[in-house]
């Protein structure tokens, strides 16, 4: 039955940190010198149909190239890890190492108000959500949660009339929601005293997991 279905610790404990750490990199944007998303690019898509409405050239290139950087950065997780599916042993370890560099990078165009800056961490956030697609028939993405609300109020529609729910996909769906929300009030918190230097947290913790994964795997490998 779907609600007997669970995530091993590990899953649990990867999106619930990722999500925080986008909460986290999208506060910074959104505090930042442009006021923009990093991590969701729905607002950003509007912005580009916006400028493209106006007929704001500059605009138009800049929000092409943040869309642009985000798909890359999916793209290139697609690259890294191959597969869709969540499963120990694939290679997570290089996409978080990747996003860490691409975070670290991008701080001292930020400090600048250099939008360089926004584009490295897009791609780094892209990266991130390409990393993390599916477990056991639950779709996660860590990065925005517009679909996270969305699959939360089918399922309480759906629970209200007495079908079926996917209780799994509901405990996904407030972990990602909660985690998220918190990593968005430490970015405000850590944004007031450090500014764009506040990256430095989610650098840290993306190359600190993706370091010690690479270790593991290595270590499960060559068992």
């Amino acid at each position: 039955m779907p609600w007997l279905r669970q995530l091993p610790r590990w899953a649990w404990f990867g999106t619930g940190v990722l999500a925080f750490i986008a909460g986290l990199v999208n506060s910074v944007g959104y505090l930042g010198f442009r006021h923009e998303s990093i991590s969701n690019m729905t607002g950003n898509t509007s912005l580009l149909g916006i400028a493209l409405g106006k007929a704001d050239g500059l605009e138009l290139a800049h929000w092409v190239l943040a869309i642009g950087a985000f798909v890359l950065g999916a793209m290139l997780s697609g690259m890294i890890v191959q597969q869709s599916t969540l499963k120990l042993g694939r290679r997570y370890g290089v996409a978080l190492t990747l996003e860490s560099v691409l975070l670290f990078c991008a701080i001292p165009f930020l400090d600048a108000s250099s939008s360089i800056g926004l584009y490295l961490a897009s791609i780094g956030m892209g990266l991130q959500n390409g990393m993390v697609s599916a477990y056991s028939g639950a779709i996660i993405r860590t990065t925005h949660v517009t679909g996270i609300f969305t699959d939360l109020g089918t399922s309480l529609g759906h629970l209200l009339r007495g079908l079926p729910v996917d209780m799994l996909r509901v405990f996904v769906c407030i972990v990602v929601a909660t985690t998220f929300m918190f990593g968005s009030a430490m970015g405000a918190l850590l944004f007031e005293r450090m500014q764009e230097h506040a990256l430095l947290i989610p650098a840290l913790l993306t190359g600190v997991c993706g370091l010690g994964y690479g270790a593991y795997r290595h270590y499960s490998l060559v068992q």
